[in-house]
């Protein structure tokens, strides 16, 4: 029987131990899950406050990714699923101190639609013709990776950076469009640069590629669950072997030994392999021993802190909220808010109809400036800037703040360079695997896929 090492609670470190808990009823492996806090599911966490359901990290993940739904449809969730309303899909653009709608046709940050985009307050003339001549780029290879901003400028300009690429990214990733990969944020974009030219040309294509049966409802673009993120964390933990489980259980140490592995927490005990489902600061951390120049390829990777605030409120201000999902906000208009969602019309089930719930995160260095605050003064500060950008004077029902430190990967230039050298640094140690949101993906989806790979590797050695 294959005894494996689950290091990390998140839901990395638990879609691995769902996918070991297969194994562990068949009798061909056992596993034990070392989570150095108190809980399980890492940044997941639903609170429910007034008959709202508020989250504290993420509030979704992406639909075409298959991964999330996929498990929670393996743990019976499959009728808890929900969709976001893009029927009332509508984003906000902070723009010269005033809400401007993005316009008809934007697909992430790529305009398919000329005159949807011409008519646009969002941009300058000087942008607007950028924008109609980049339909016709010729293809072109990149020969080497470069930061989204450099990609985009090059397309676009400054003015689609500052508007649109940094505030989207800022709201995934909690990193500047400077300093992240193009090829590792947004592969598809470098894919299309290649074989199209135009970004507009490849999307439009990409979307007739995809193009399904016309009586048929499109996907939505985001996925949740009616209670909350935190029904995945439950339910996953529900199908795990109790027995397995150590909280409060940090791991000081591991290291190789007699072909298998030794990993030290409260007591030490020895393993065939070894999943590190941690952000690869405290994986670089764990194997700065056994293999300094692995741990040094690990620490290089970057993280950013977050902080998400919910409020809620009552009807009359659910009343006077323009329509939509919410708002983003270039670092040029000077806020420290990146980020408002309206919670109650992106998905059902989050808040009564007499109720409005609010959602603002701070990211990166934002957060990094208001940190060392209290949550009363920054509740505060969002409650400010909430009065300049939506005149919303009322006092919210409730607020909570949330703090995730140094959880954010940042992909950053050569990053995929440098993944290529974490796989073939860990061909020396088939009995180790990493997974988590700082490789190949931050999102959800990502991380599932992640750690069940990561089991799998260990379960073939």
């Amino acid at each position: 029987m294959k005894r494996v090492a689950i290091v990390g609670g998140g839901i990395s470190g638990l879609a691995a131990a769902f996918t070991l808990e297969e194994q562990r009823r068949t009798g061909s492996a056992e596993y034990t899950l070392y989570e150095s806090t108190a809980r399980l599911g890492g940044v997941i966490r639903s609170e429910r406050i007034d008959g709202c359901v508020v989250e504290a990290g993420p509030d979704s993940f992406i639909t075409e990714k298959p991964w999330a739904a996929d498990l929670c449809r393996a743990l019976g969730l499959g009728d808890q699923l929900i969709g976001s309303n893009d029927a009332d899909r509508k984003t906000y653009i902070l723009t010269d101190s005033r809400l401007v709608a993005m316009p008809d046709g934007l697909m992430f940050m790529v305009p398919t639609k000329i005159l949807s985009t011409a008519l646009s307050p969002l941009f300058s003339w000087k942008t607007k013709l950028r924008i109609a001549r980049e339909f016709f780029n010729p293809p072109r290879a990149a020969e080497a990776d470069e930061s989204v901003a450099s990609f985009v400028m090059r397309h676009y300009g400054a003015e689609m950076v500052d508007r649109l690429a940094d505030p989207l990214l800022s709201g995934v990733y909690g990193g500047e469009a400077a300093n992240l990969s193009v090829r590792a944020v947004l592969l598809r974009f470098a894919e299309m640069e290649r074989t199209h030219g135009s970004l507009g040309r490849g999307m439009l294509s990409t979307r007739k590629e995809r193009q399904t049966d016309a009586n048929l409802p499109a996907p939505s673009l985001f996925t949740s669950l009616k209670d909350g993120m935190q029904q995945l964390v439950e339910a996953t933990v529900s199908r795990l072997d109790r027995a397995s489980l150590r909280t409060n259980t940090p791991v000081q140490v591991i290291r190789p030994e007699g072909g298998g592995w030794i990993v030290s927490a409260l007591k030490s005990d020895q393993f065939d392999a070894v999943v590190l489902a941690v952000p690869t600061h405290a994986a670089a951390q764990l194997l700065s021993i056994c293999d300094p120049q692995l741990a040094a390829e690990l620490s290089a990777i970057q993280y950013t802190s977050s902080i998400t605030v919910g409020f809620g409120y009552d009807a009359a201000v659910r009343r006077s909220l323009p329509p939509g999902f919410g708002f983003l906000v270039p670092r040029s208009e000077g806020k420290r808010l990146l980020a408002a969602t309206f919670v109650h019309s992106k998905f059902p089930y989050r808040a009564p109809e007499d109720r409005a719930l609010l959602r603002c995160a701070f990211a990166g260095s934002n957060a990094e400036s208001v940190w060392q605050f209290s949550d009363d003064e920054i509740v505060g500060m969002v409650r400010d800037e909430l009065r300049q950008i939506l005149s919303l004077r009322a006092d919210p029902l409730f607020a909570r703040v949330y703090k995730w430190k140094s959880a954010m990967a940042q992909y950053g230039v050569g990053h995929l360079d440098r993944l290529d050298r974490i796989e073939r640094l860990l061909q020396k140690f088939p009995g180790l695997a990493l997974a988590g949101n700082g490789y190949r993906g931050i999102g959800i989806p990502d991380c599932i896929r992640s750690g069940r790979e990561a089991a799998e590797r260990v379960l073939n050695l």
